[in-house]
């Protein structure tokens, strides 16, 4: 009970995103609450397993926990030798989430977990739930604060975050509706949303509901923003708030996260952006969980190349530190409009 009533507190006394974390700032792991000063370094999109079978077949018993964790574990054991205390594990309702998984490899790892809400309406709505299609924003918004206030699907274990999904031209109803189910969701819990995205039309159309519905841009992070091709719609989007997320650092592709963020940094704009890998996805059905993606690209070499061109530690600690526990402090973020 004490955990809430300071959570309102912060959440009241939050208001608009400033430069700097605020003092009292919190973030919701898996395991309940802790200060955002304690997230540490963080990768800030990343999953542990992912079940592509569609929202009409998944189930929990499609996997076995002990396995997943007999696998898992390495590799989360592995980054936290890296000094990484933070991941923030994305993987939607109705793909995949298990925060019980997450809770057992918190504990064995050591690792501060993030769990979510939400819908995941890309690749054409397959991992939305029957009952989505007919619910009202307002209702799925009510669906997901339930998850805040209550912990998910009877465990007890809240969401630290919100996740969406759409698909990448001009938003269609449904994923108008979903922007607007969790720009409501916000404004109720403070959990700032995460949005499946990539290209900048559909990013820029979703900032454009938030802020009709009294949300600032600062609540909303824009997924897979590596997808868009023309960096001065980066710039757009920062300067209005965002969080740009360039989250798909593998071994074969640095050179080219490199450029996106020098191109960031001489518009002064580090202060909005975040890094990560897109990694793991066990596959249930697949021999060993399929192939896993490891977590330490950017640890054992992005940074390194950052620093080697320009980019100074404090830098560094901006992208890994400062930023994700900006984004993802829990506190509501009302436009100058609201």
């Amino acid at each position: 009970m004490k955990h809430w009533l300071l959570i309102g507190i912060f959440i009241l006394g939050y208001g608009m995103l400033s430069k700097g974390l605020c003092q009292n700032s919190i973030i919701m792991t898996v395991s309940g609450p802790i200060p955002a000063a304690q997230m540490g370094k963080t990768l800030i999109h990343e999953h542990i397993l992912v079940d592509f079978i569609g929202a009409d077949s998944i189930s929990s018993s499609r996997w076995d926990k002990e396995q997943v964790l007999e696998t898992v574990s390495p590799y989360a054991e592995e980054i936290a030798a890296f000094d990484i205390n933070t991941l923030i594990e994305c993987t939607p309702a109705y793909l995949g989430r298990d925060p019980e998984l997450l809770l057992a490899l918190s504990k064995k790892s050591g690792l501060n977990i993030l769990t979510n809400t939400g819908y995941y309406g890309a690749v054409n709505n397959k991992y939305l739930p029957e009952k989505a299609f007919d619910l009202s924003a307002k209702e799925l918004a009510a669906i997901w604060i339930a998850e805040w206030e209550s912990g998910i699907e009877n465990t007890g274990i809240k969401p630290g975050f919100i996740k969406i999904g759409v698909n990448s031209d001009s938003l269609s109803d449904m994923h108008q509706k979903l922007i607007r189910a969790a720009g409501l969701t916000h404004k109720q819990t403070g959990l700032t949303i995460a949005s499946h995205t990539g290209p900048y039309v559909p990013a820029s159309q979703q900032v454009a509901l938030l802020k009709e519905i009294g949300v600032h841009p600062s609540a909303f992070i824009w997924v897979h923003a590596q997808n868009e091709s023309n960096m001065e719609n980066y710039s757009r989007l920062a300067h209005e708030g965002a969080w740009i997320s360039l989250d798909g650092i593998q071994p074969s592709n640095q050179v080219e996260y490199l450029k996106k963020l020098k191109f960031l940094k001489e518009r002064g704009l580090l202060d909005r952006i975040l890094i990560s890998h897109d990694g793991g996805w066990y596959s249930p059905g697949e021999e060993n969980g399929g192939n896993f993606r490891e977590y330490t690209t950017i640890s054992r070499e992005f940074i390194p190349l950052l620093l080697e061109n320009g980019f100074t530690k404090a830098d560094i600690r901006q992208l890994m530190v400062s930023n994700p526990a900006n984004a993802f402090s829990i506190g509501i973020k009302f436009s100058k409009n609201d």
